[in-house]
């Protein structure tokens, strides 16, 4: 079993990280982040420097999940397989492949009846 992340703590320890390399060390804060959790609430005042490096982080996070969207419904359901949970069908190239596939064992099965 995984430990639960504290997302005060984690940010927090953003702040500290981001923090020293702020070329306007003086100037006021931007913004200020309330944060309540079952771990307890926190309040956290971020300079222009920091506020700017959270949201650069946040707009390249990809969830680990993200397999992208289905080739066939533009679902965004992909299993670790590539099977599309939305559609049912197998994405890209490889779902192409065995679509065809079961196509031509499909036809040649009916030509032998």
């Amino acid at each position: 079993m995984s430990t639960p992340l504290d997302p005060a703590a984690v940010i927090a320890a953003f702040i500290d990280r981001v923090s020293p390399y702020n070329p306007h060390p003086d100037a006021a804060p931007v913004a200020v982040v309330g944060l309540r959790t079952g771990f307890g609430e926190d309040v956290f005042t971020l300079s222009d420097h920091v506020i700017r490096a959270m949201c650069r982080a946040l707009e390249s996070y990809r969830d680990p999940l993200d397999r992208g969207d289905c080739s066939n419904c533009g679902g965004r359901h992909l299993d670790e397989n590539l099977h599309c949970r939305d559609c049912g069908q197998l994405h890209g190239i490889l779902g192409q492949v065995m679509a065809e596939h079961a196509r031509r064992v499909a036809a040649s099965g009916e030509d032998s009846a």
